[in-house]
């Protein structure tokens, strides 16, 4: 088939079921899992596929077509009909709504008919597309559809994956089965089809059945004239007759169903591109996604021409700053990297709007302006305060954040990039790639100063509209009194750095290093020969060939190799060969992270990390280059790897402060339970008091076992472990897990009547709500799809008690900063790390910032239990821990 040339339209009909199941196995699901637990290879390979078909054929009308249910006309009349078939995996099943989902985002039309199979639907669609003149081409990994194939008409079949697509053209079906392609259903009715569960006649092949129907010209005549085939092959014809009948009555494709839909109606249009954002969000596909919202730029909801709001443009910006008392966008713009310097700033107001290069003479107004408390709005202020930091240059006065602000509005995205949340917002189209990192509008300028003008007149429209929007959600003051202010505090620290013996690390880098050979070394010699014990392919050969081990899960590559696998394959076998491949991947682990820190020292011998506010939606912070959250706490390497990090020249010592169970203390106060209540204010161990109650005994008879049991499950219950989670992470039968739940629940039944409540008052409002009131939006809890709604029960009971204790320490950093500037002591705030706050200690200081952490940090908020904070001190990290 060639291109369409002129005016000649081409329609493409896919099958859904067939191409989204051929992708769910042509690629592993270990590879593609977003951080909530849905599995996305056959969403992901199916519309990989989809891009390539458009971009490459180029069709004017596209539509998919799934089969609706299991029962069909077929399967009344032959009940056996399909039935061989394994059932289909849960993964794969739950995913086949969320292709529908995106299809209708896109505008691209989906359709079934129940009693009926997706080929029916394909078939009619393609013979009424070829009547009227269309090229055709039909994606579909059922060879049924060769049928359908004529000179309008060619089938796309794919033979690897969903990757490589051959073109059943006439001559490409005749050429592989020796029958032109209306007669390879008579063919297929003879030798049967394995996948349909129609038995055809025994020993006769493609070859056998081409020739007889050339030879009698069509089936019909071989069932008629089947008296004159002779051997054993003819008395198989002849015993078998009726399932060739069947067969060939089972296979055709109907071409005349009475659908809804025409040829000409199955243009992409009506799609969203909001829609296809917010599904790329959820399924994490950032690879694809632009690609697909170009399917909707070509035929879907258009994007609007960008109508900037008329502003004058100011000649004289520092005169204009400072006698402006509006709030002014402010967007900056500067050097490569997340420490360059600024070159040029760009502001905007509701009348005007200006901008002035920072590279020459600074303008005295411009600089005592950004210097000033006058109200500024910017997105990603901490990054404008870097970059301004880095030209010699201050910035005060900032009282909104639009990359907060959206963040707080819309939690959860995967990013909140100026451009994103342009597009997403107020629909206007933008580019990336600009000096400032926050992409450029598409408006065809060249000059710079023109680019900040117009991304300060977006800050500005992006502040009226998001100041509404935290309004409708109650979480003005979160910007207000938290994440604004903690984001001063975390400036700060970021400047500051901490400092890190650069030496030490490289003694470690090295030992590291050589217990990665040494447990290779080890490994080699319990299976006498050399292989790459990174390799999947090698391992499952030396495991499962050479070892003869008990096969783990079964993938599409073969058994899976993936840590916890291989450490539950050592727990049952005890075999050295595992034992010494889990140290070296331990140790290559322990060695990545050390080399990242080796990395990430300044020529200031200090590293100095970024905090991040917007990636964790529960209002965790989380930090990067390096990071420093992915040191193991628990082990004594991890502790050696802490060792690293040191007080500076001039400073007395390292202060380390933690809460101590923070999480289940938010439980205590949120779910009311007495007992729990009881054992937080008495300052009892909990997990021994609670191991007491589980299991009927005094708290001094609680082992270490039972404690350890109760742990694991009082933190899991938070985040909705079910009964078979806990099997697995305690490593016991599911009727122990099982009687461990109860005995929890039933004598700490208000934990239970509050992990049920939580997730009804979600399902009613929509959201969940920490402590201070930060929301967390849910609409898959009332989703069709099960492992949806089940993913976002099991946030809807986490956020409350994550986000809560995420405020609770940023409020506690807060106070210490302005308690610390109040008391005009030197002592500095350097590092936070999940409940852990590190202060570097001026000399002098100690007892006093002692006593500020403590006072902060326990009455950072009133709960119905006190919160215990746990305080240490010493020349590096290590030391001061606790």
């Amino acid at each position: 088939m060639t291109e369409p040339t002129g005016t000649r339209e081409r329609l493409l009909l896919i099958d859904g079921h067939s191409m989204a199941y051929r992708a769910f196995f042509a690629l592993p699901s270990e590879n593609f899992t977003t951080a909530t637990g849905q599995t996305t290879n056959a969403i992901y390979g199916f519309f990989n596929m989809l891009l390539r078909l458009l971009e490459n054929e180029k069709p004017t009308h596209v539509a998919v077509a799934f089969d609706e249910g299991s029962t069909t006309f077929r399967t009344e009349e032959y009940a056996e009909y399909k039935g061989g078939r394994e059932e289909t995996p849960e993964a794969f099943r739950d995913q086949v709504p969320l292709i529908r989902e995106m299809l209708k985002a896109l505008g691209v039309a989906d359709l079934s008919e129940a009693n009926y199979e997706a080929d029916d639907i394909l078939a009619t669609l393609a013979t009424q597309g070829a009547g009227q003149g269309m090229d055709v081409l039909v994606a579909s990994g059922d060879r049924d559809t060769f049928q359908l194939v004529t000179d309008q008409v060619t089938v796309l079949y794919p033979v690897q994956g969903v990757t490589v697509l051959n073109r059943m053209t006439p001559a490409a079906v005749e050429g592989k089965y020796r029958v032109p392609p209306h007669r390879y259903p008579e063919l297929a009715a003879l030798t049967g089809e394995t996948s349909d569960n129609l038995p055809g006649v025994p020993g006769v092949g493609p070859g056998f059945a081409a020739k007889w129907i050339n030879q009698f010209d069509g089936l019909d005549n071989v069932i008629a004239r089947a008296d004159e085939i002779g051997g054993k092959k003819g008395e198989a014809l002849r015993a078998h007759l009726p399932n060739v009948v069947r067969n060939r009555h089972l296979n055709h494709l109907l071409t005349d169903m009475d659908l809804t839909v025409a040829p000409a109606d199955l243009t992409i249009e009506g799609g969203s591109r909001e829609a296809v954002r917010q599904l790329c969000d959820t399924l994490e596909f950032n690879a694809i996604r632009d690609r697909l919202l170009t399917i909707v730029s070509a035929g879907g909801d258009e994007a609007p021409e960008i109508e900037l709001t008329e502003r004058e443009t100011v000649s004289d910006l520092g005169g204009w700053l400072s006698r402006n008392t509006n709030r002014v966008a402010l967007d900056v713009v500067s050097e490569p990297g997340p420490r360059g310097a600024a070159r040029l700033i760009g502001a905007a107001d509701s009348e005007g709007t200006g901008s002035i290069a920072l590279d020459e003479i600074p303008v005295p107004e411009v600089v005592a302006w950004l210097g000033s408390e006058s109200p500024k709005s910017v997105h990603g202020a901490k990054d404008a305060w870097h970059h301004l930091r880095a030209a010699g240059l201050e910035l005060n006065g900032v009282t909104f954040d639009t990359e907060l602000a959206s963040y707080l509005c819309y939690p959860g995205q995967r990013t909140y990039a100026l451009p994103e949340m342009l597009a997403r917002l107020l629909g206007r189209e933008v580019e990336a790639g600009d000096p400032s990192g926050q992409g450029e509008l598409d408006l065809g300028l060249t000059d710079e100063g023109a680019e900040a003008r117009d991304r300060a007149v977006a800050i500005d429209d992006l502040t009226e509209l998001l100041t509404g929007e935290l309004e409708k959600r109650n979480a003005t003051a979160l910007l207000t009194d938290l994440e604004l202010p903690v984001q001063l505090s975390l400036q700060r620290m970021e400047a500051a750095g901490v400092a890190v013996d650069g030496e030490y690390l490289a003694g470690l880098e090295a030992e590291f290093g050589a217990r990665v050979d040494d447990a290779a070394a080890e490994a080699y010699k319990v299976i006498k020969r050399e292989v790459n014990l990174s390799s999947p392919k090698q391992l499952q050969e030396v495991l499962f060939d050479d070892l003869k081990m008990p096969k783990t899960r079964k993938t599409k590559t073969g058994y899976t190799t993936d840590a916890e696998a291989l450490l539950e394959l050592f727990e049952r076998t005890q075999h050295p060969f595992l034992q010494h491949l889990l140290v070296h991947r331990e140790q290559i682990k322990l060695r990545q992270i050390v080399e990242t820190l080796r990395r990430a020292i300044g020529d200031d011998g200090r590293i100095h990390t970024t905090f991040q506010q917007t990636i964790a939606a529960t209002g965790r912070l989380s930090s990067f280059d390096p990071n420093l959250q992915n040191i193991p706490i628990r082990t004594d390497e991890g502790q050696r790897i802490r060792e690293a990090f040191v007080v500076s020249d001039g400073y007395e010592c390292l202060l380390t402060a933690d809460y101590s169970q923070i999480e289940m203390r938010v439980m205590a106060h949120l779910s009311g339970d007495e007992g729990l209540i009881q054992a937080f204010r008495e300052g009892e161990d909990l997990h021994r008091f609670v191991g007491s109650r589980v299991f009927g005994v005094t708290p001094a008879e609680v082992t270490p076992a039972m404690r350890s049991k109760v742990k694991a499950m009082s933190y899991g219950l938070a985040y909705g472990l079910s009964a078979f989670g806990l099997s697995r992470q305690l490593r016991v039968d599911m009727a122990e897990a099982r009687s461990l739940m109860e005995g929890y629940f039933e004598r700490f039944g208000g934990v239970k009547r509050y992990l049920e409540g939580v997730v009804d008052e979600a399902r009613r409002t929509g959201y969940t709500e920490t402590i201070l009131g930060r929301r967390r939006y849910l609409p898959d809890l009332n989703s069709d799809n099960r492992q949806r709604r089940e993913l976002a029960e099991r946030i809807a009971l986490n956020s409350p008690i994550q986000g809560s204790a995420a405020d609770i320490i940023k409020l506690a950093m807060i106070h210490i900063d302005e308690r610390l500037a109040r008391e005009r002591l030197r002592s500095r705030m350097l590092l936070q790390v999940h409940d852990e706050l590190v202060i570097e200690v001026a000399p002098g200081e100690l007892t006093l910032v002692t006593a500020v952490l403590r006072e902060e940090m326990s009455g950072a908020v009133a709960l119905s239990v006190p919160l215990d904070v746990s305080v240490g001190v010493g020349e590096n990290w290590r030391v001061a821990g606790h």
